[in-house]
C-alpha cells in the first residue's frame, strides 16, 4: 500500500508542479494586488521544489512496482513520471526565463 501512497504523492507534486507558473500568471491577470514578476519569482522555485519531490516520489513508487508480483497500479505511476518531468521541465524554463530577463535588466 505505501506504493500507490507513493504514486498519490507524485502525482500531487507533478500537477503542483506543472500548475505553479500558470496559476501564478492567472492570479497576476485577475487581481490587481498581486504583480506577474513577483508572482513568477515565487512560482518558479516553487514548481523546481515541487518537480524534484514529484520525481524522488515516482521513483520510490517505482522501485516498489519493481519488486512487486503484481503489476498493479503500473498506469498511475507512467502518469505521475509524466507530470513530475513535465513540472520540471516549466521549472527550469522558467529559471531561464527569469536569468535572461535579468541579464536583459542589467545591460539596458
Amino acid at each position: 500500500m505505501s506504493g500507490s501512497r507513493d504514486t498519490r504523492l507524485a502525482l500531487a507534486l507533478g500537477a503542483l508542479a506543472v500548475l505553479a507558473i500558470p496559476l501564478a500568471g492567472l492570479c497576476a491577470a485577475f487581481t490587481t494586488r498581486v504583480q506577474l514578476l513577483p508572482a513568477v519569482y515565487v512560482a518558479v522555485p516553487v514548481a523546481c521544489l515541487a518537480g524534484l519531490g514529484a520525481v524522488a516520489a515516482y521513483r520510490r513508487a517505482r522501485a516498489k512496482l519493481e519488486r512487486s508480483v503484481r503489476r498493479v497500479g503500473e498506469r498511475p505511476v507512467q502518469v505521475a513520471r509524466v507530470l513530475a518531468l513535465a513540472g520540471l521541465y516549466l521549472a527550469v524554463t522558467g529559471a531561464l526565463a527569469l536569468g535572461f530577463y535579468g541579464l536583459l535588466h542589467l545591460t539596458a
